[in-house]
């Protein structure tokens, strides 16, 4: 109810147009450009694969300067959905390491794929029952899996370093997983 009456309050400050979350970003890109300065391409060596969750800036965690490693980002940080990336990432930009990062907190532990269907079949039917969402219950299984994963799928380059982590929310350290 007050998050609601926040909303409406904020919404009426606002001129006389509705102003979203993309809008504000809109603005915000619009002073950045405004004294924007290109940075010379950077040669990418290192593809990482992490979770969405917006707590975690790879940027600041990692201290990686722009256009020095691709970003490979999805719910989980789950390799399986990061494959297409990794193979171009790898085979038509020449990354010769890759990390991947799964995090303390992650939202993907808190259900199961029986769950997520049961809702999704209520709204939309049972096609929900097609998509797999890769949850899991145990941070360091999660990646030992994605880097076996990763070392079962052909079109990946073999020959390199490949490390596992898990980056701590709430202290902003990175944990090694032994694979």
């Amino acid at each position: 109810m007050l998050e609601t009456a926040l909303a409406t309050d904020f919404r009426e400050s606002c001129d006389t147009q509705y102003v979203t979350t993309i809008d504000t970003l809109l603005a915000a890109n619009a002073a950045y450009a405004a004294d924007f300065v290109q940075v010379p391409p950077g040669v990418p060596h290192v593809a990482l694969v992490l979770c969405m969750d917006a707590r975690i800036d790879p940027i600041r965690v990692l201290g990686i300067p722009p256009g020095h490693a691709h970003i490979i980002r999805n719910a989980g940080g789950r390799v399986v959905e990061a494959l297409r990336s990794l193979i171009v990432s790898q085979q038509m930009i020449g990354t010769d390491e890759v990390a991947i990062v799964h995090h303390t907190e992650c939202g993907m532990q808190t259900f199961s794929n029986d769950e997520i269907h049961a809702r999704l079949r209520e709204r939309f039917g049972p096609e929900a029952d097609l998509l797999e969402f890769h949850p899991f219950t145990s941070l360091e299984e999660s990646v030992r899996e994605d880097l076996a994963l990763y070392r079962a799928t052909p079109f990946l380059r073999q020959d390199i370093p490949v490390r596992g982590f898990i980056y701590d929310v709430a202290t902003g350290r990175l944990g090694e997983v032994a694979s």
